[in-house]
Order: structure tokens, then sequence, then C-alpha cells
């Protein structure tokens, strides 16, 4: 049911959590390591995810009868615009041939995939009182592993 949803909302946060362990290190760029080859695994994945975001959080309000239904249609316009501007802020930085730590600090900082995150942990809180236990949304920041 909600699976779909989640597996997207994991791929988003797991690539923003290890985006911010990249960023600490301090590499000049993403050949040669380990990290590095794993940052654009990590990012092919996020982006994925947010292609069809909102039309899967759609599938969700639809399969639950989420009421009022245009309260959740008007957020997931939201939830769109924040994919797409956040899709295309980490398909710039896929597309530099060489991603620097500091490139990364500066997508982590950016109001975009900050703005994302932030309405899959606002959807996440809003959609648990729905959800089957086996489909429950796990909520909070993910941790922050760059210190």
């Amino acid at each position: 049911m909600a699976t779909d949803f989640l597996a997207r909302c994991d791929a988003i946060e797991e690539c923003y959590e290890f985006m911010l362990a990249y960023a600490g290190q301090g590499l000049p760029g993403d050949r040669g390591s380990s990290s590095g080859s794993q940052l654009r695994a990590f990012l092919r994945r996020a982006t994925d995810a947010m292609h069809g975001l909102g039309e899967s959080c759609a599938v969700l309000v639809r399969q639950q009868n989420l009421q009022p239904v245009e309260r959740y249609q008007a957020f997931l316009s939201v939830l769109e615009r924040d994919a797409q501007n956040s899709l295309a802020a980490c398909d710039l930085v896929l597309a530099q041939p060489s991603i620097s730590s500091q490139l990364i600090d500066n997508l982590n900082a950016s109001i975009h995939l900050r703005a994302l995150l932030t309405d899959l942990f606002l959807l996440a809180e809003a959609l648990k009182p729905t959800m089957p236990r086996e489909d429950a949304v796990p909520a909070g920041e993910p941790e922050d592993f760059s210190a």
C-alpha cells in the first residue's frame, strides 16, 4: 500500500544522511574514493525517488481515502514543486565531472532540498495515524553524521 511512497522517502533521507558525512570529509572530488562512487549511487537513487514522488503520494491519499482531500491535494502540489526543485539541484551536481565535499555541502544547505525533506517529515507525521502498523512511517530528521 504505502511501500512505494515509503521507499522513495527512505532513498531521499538516506542520500541526505550520506551527503552530510561526505561533506565533512573535505574531499576535493569523488574520483578514486569509495565514498565518491557511493555518493553518485545515493544521488541517483534519490533522484529516481524524486521522479513521480507527488504521484506516489497522491496514490496513497486516494487508497486511504484521506479527508479533506482538497487539503492533501494542495500539499501534494507543494511536495511536487519541492521535489522538482530538488531534482534540478541534484541533477546539476550529478552532471559535474568531479563532486567535491564543498559542492555537496552547498547542496545540503540548499533551501530546495531542505524544503523537500521537511515536506516529507510533515507528511510522515500527518500520515502516521492513518497507516497500518506494518507501513508505519518513521518520523524525524535524519541523524547528522557530519560531526
